[in-house]
């Protein structure tokens, strides 16, 4: 670790960042979708406000957060920059200071207005209502502890509903739901737990529980709990019938009343407290086993009712773990510091570590939870931790390995401790040969890579049951690789045909990213089973079998196609149109055909020559930067702009960096990465062009502001240019990459480069350069002038297989 502690490095950390969207000032239409709530790295608890929303035709919550939408409650359970249906939203409290007119089974009727903007800082909330009541609140990793500060006048009232979540304004067949609960409070009210069940979200999880409880300071000089009537959340803002009001009690417990999950009443507490009291706190704990754990959460990790203690410990925990393992002495640029810390700090949110909670089984392994989604992270962020955090990472590969030695698949998403939505390939299949090629299958991180490899062949050999998703009925959405027999028969993914039957959605994508996959298994294969790595690297150029060699599109010709089941063609297609909106049942999903036709990072060469040689290949990636070539009709999925390159969807993350395969043109690359994130990135509210996607788009912007880029499943970086005088970068657990920088105020092109003191004219570099010795240097001399300096190797394509075929 850089010693750091003596430097705060969270006053450069705007948790906000994200919470807008660009062009929707003030809303949350188009925004990052990120939770600026308190949280520790990778805690469960991720505290914050719920909002409702004023367009839910184009917002889903995802967060909880809406920056103009009414407050609903505090809720413990949140995710980051997702997009899709909501999930969690769990273990609520909301204050009012009347009760009259208010059903509490309704939140539409006590919801409440911010009368002033909320406050965000690293372990710290603050939201200030129209009802007289602020709440204030910090987090630990599976526990929160929430001020609220009252107005004379006001009455004191705590609202617990069990039943309260995020609600969806689409994605009916993924919607949360509320199915049963239990409440229980102590003789003098200061106390309380139980547990709420509640299925559906993103990964569609079945009912399952999670556990509360909580503890207020002050005892309370009433206690009265509730239930009512089941109500169907699905849509938020539609005309319910009128609540019938809820049956108070003051009895000591309350449940949902039955015995099976689905319907059960709704149940929760109102909490009554003197009028002379001007603060009440209350701490509350969060656990997957039990209440009493719960409970204990509380008590070994907030000992104090100092809110102030717990804020100054989330702030030193995120400096030493997160923000301190890259330091620079260039204080020149507060905005570029802004969006770096903010970035490294959006990253380290989620997965949610939850070792030793895991309710399904006994294990000693790592247990990480809201992998929301891996298609989203693998390509930047989870190889930021590779280098940056190696033993968090390998926790993160075990934990994936468990999930596969009991339910026979690793997720490439999966939330609530269930797996599911599969967008495209096995994508942890890349995340796992990322770390066995970058040093991780050394013993010390503890990683059992026979498993490893066996769950990586589970994904490329075995078709997982249909789950008949609504957004794609043709094949698992859960799982594995849903479009497999297929890629098994036929070597790529046929177009789906309705008459026949035959074929699958998302083909073209589908069929890139199971290539990436056994490209991935070959990688590993190589060494642990070495009878695979030919079959498989054969494998990974199915992608070859799609490509329309003779097919033109704006002056260009040789592109990725559908291809039906019987070899044909549809003659209308354009790689310009993925179909209606490049989702599950279209060609390409969340990236047009244009955009994939890129995305082949481990087989450039073969890609090069398809494209008509280097020069062709250059002019052809110059397009993909040109505004106005993205036919809007077609809806490209999340992001913004009009060019090809779509800056908030992964499936563009690389491409703006693949000039650096063409001979003497990294410049471009670094041309592109100056241009896109002076366009799209900002230290402001809407300085994300999209879904955060749990700090993926954040961690592709951190990558170009070091001056590097990872080619995944390969060790190699490729070289941009970096946007700081000078960084020091812990690595490898404790080594330090030093990267220096002379003339950057003259421009941002390479004029010469070092690394490891050794003049360098390649355009990349492996991770062993990275690591090397203490740690890898690498010295920049940058200027105005273009200069063709990278004359030397080209960076390689391991995966070169030319198959031959012209289609």
């Amino acid at each position: 670790m850089i010693p750091q502690s003596h430097l705060n490095l969270t006053q450069y950390v705007n948790p906000f960042i994200g919470a807008e969207g660009q062009g929707n000032p003030g809303t949350a239409i188009g925004a990052g979708n990120v939770f600026p709530g308190a949280a520790l790295p990778f805690g469960v608890v991720k505290f914050g406000i719920d909002t409702t929303a004023f367009d839910w035709t184009n917002v889903d919550a995802n967060a909880g957060y809406t920056p103009d939408g009414y407050v609903t409650g505090v809720s413990m359970l949140h995710e980051s920059g997702t997009g899709g249906a909501p999930t969690y939203g769990f273990v609520h409290q909301m204050p009012l200071s009347t009760l009259e007119n208010i059903n509490v089974l309704d939140n539409f009727t006590y919801m409440q207005e911010r009368v002033e903007l909320d406050i965000a800082s690293v372990g710290y909330y603050k939201t200030s209502l129209a009802n007289g009541v602020s709440a204030e609140l910090s987090a630990t990793a599976h526990a929160g502890i929430i001020q609220y500060n009252f107005t004379t006048g006001t009455k004191r009232h705590i609202l617990v509903d069990v039943s309260h979540m995020l609600p969806s304004s689409g994605e009916a067949q993924h919607s949360q739901f509320y199915s049963n609960g239990f409440m229980a409070r102590s003789p003098d009210g200061t106390k309380y737990q139980g547990y709420g069940v509640y299925r559906g979200g993103f990964s569609s999880r079945p009912d399952a529980p999670v556990y509360f409880c909580a503890e207020f300071d002050t005892a309370p000089e009433d206690v009265q709990l509730f239930s009512g009537e089941y109500t169907d959340p699905y849509w938020p803002n539609s005309t319910l019938p009128a609540f019938k009001p809820p049956v108070f009690t003051n009895a000591s417990s309350i449940s949902g009343g039955q015995t099976y999950y689905g319907y059960a009443r709704r149940v929760g507490g109102l909490f009554t407290f003197p009028s002379n009291i001007t603060a009440l706190k209350s701490e509350l704990g969060v656990s997957f086993i039990d209440p009493d754990t719960a409970c204990q959460y509380i008590a070994s990790e907030l000992p104090t009712w100092d809110l102030e203690t717990i804020i100054s410990s989330a702030v030193e925990q995120w400096n030493t773990e997160v923000l301190s393992k890259v330091a620079t002495t260039d204080k020149s640029n507060t905005t570029l510091l802004e969006m770096l810390y903010s970035s490294l700090y959006k990253m380290h949110l989620m997965p949610s570590d939850r070792t030793g909670e895991n309710p399904n089984w006994e294990t000693e392994e790592p247990t990480y939870d809201d992998f929301y989604t891996l298609w989203d992270t693998f390509r930047c962020l989870n190889s930021y931790l590779l280098l940056t955090a190696p033993m968090r990472a390998a926790g993160i590969v075990r934990s994936l390995v468990d999930v596969w030695r009991w339910e026979r698949f690793m997720p490439d998403a999966r939330s609530g401790n269930y797996n599911g939505r599969v967008q495209g390939g096995s994508n942890a299949d890349n995340v796992l040969a990322d770390a066995y090629v970058k040093g991780l299958s050394a013993p010390e991180y503890g990683i059992n890579w026979t498993d490893a490899y066996a769950a990586m062949k589970t994904d490329a050999e075995l078709v997982p049951y249909n789950t008949f998703d609504y957004g794609d009925p043709t094949g698992s959405v859960k799982e594995g690789r849903g479009a497999l027999p297929d890629w098994l028969s036929l070597g790529h993914v046929s177009m789906y045909e309705p008459v026949t039957g035959t074929g699958f959605g998302r083909c073209i994508s589908r069929t890139v990213e199971y290539g990436f996959n056994d490209f991935a298994l070959s990688q590993v294969a190589k060494e642990l089973a070495p009878e695979d790595h030919v079959k498989y690297l054969n494998r990974s150029a199915g992608w070859q079998q799609i490509w329309q060699h003779n097919l033109t599109s704006l002056n260009f010709t040789g592109f990725l196609a559908p291809l039906y089941a019987n070899a044909t063609r549809d003659p209308n297609y354009s790689p310009l149109n993925c179909g209606v909106w490049c989702s599950w049942s279209d060609v390409t999903y969340e990236g047009l055909p244009w955009e994939y036709t890129w995305t082949i990072p481990y087989d450039m060469e073969t890609l090069i020559s398809y494209m008509g040689g280097p020069n062709t290949t250059e002019s052809r990636l110059d397009a993909m930067f040109i505004p106005g070539l993205q036919d809007g009709s077609v809806g490209a999925g999340n992001g913004i702009g009009s060019t090809i390159f779509n800056p908030g969807n992964e499936p563009s993350f690389g491409t703006p960096f693949l000039y650096n395969y063409l001979q003497g043109r990294q410049w471009k690359s670094v041309k592109q990465s100056r241009e896109i994130v002076n366009q799209y990135y900002s230290n402001g509210r809407d300085g994300v062009p999209g879904n955060s996607d749990a700090g993926a788009l954040e961690s592709w912007m951190v990558w170009n502001l070091i001056g590097l880029y990872p080619v995944v499943t390969q060790p190699v970086y490729l070289i941009l240019s970096p946007w700081l005088g000078d960084l020091k970068i812990s690595v490898a657990g404790n080594k330090t990459l030093k990267i220096t920088t002379e003339g950057l105020d003259q421009g941002p092109y390479i004029q010469s480069l070092t690394v490891n003191s050794v003049a360098w004219n390649k355009s990349w570099l492996t991770h062993d350069d990275l690591v090397a010795g203490d740690g890898g240097s690498i010295h920049f001399v940058l200027g105005s002038k273009k200069t063709e300096w990278d004359i030397g190797e080209l960076p390689p394509s391991p995966g070169h297989l030319d198959l031959g075929i012209k289609n």
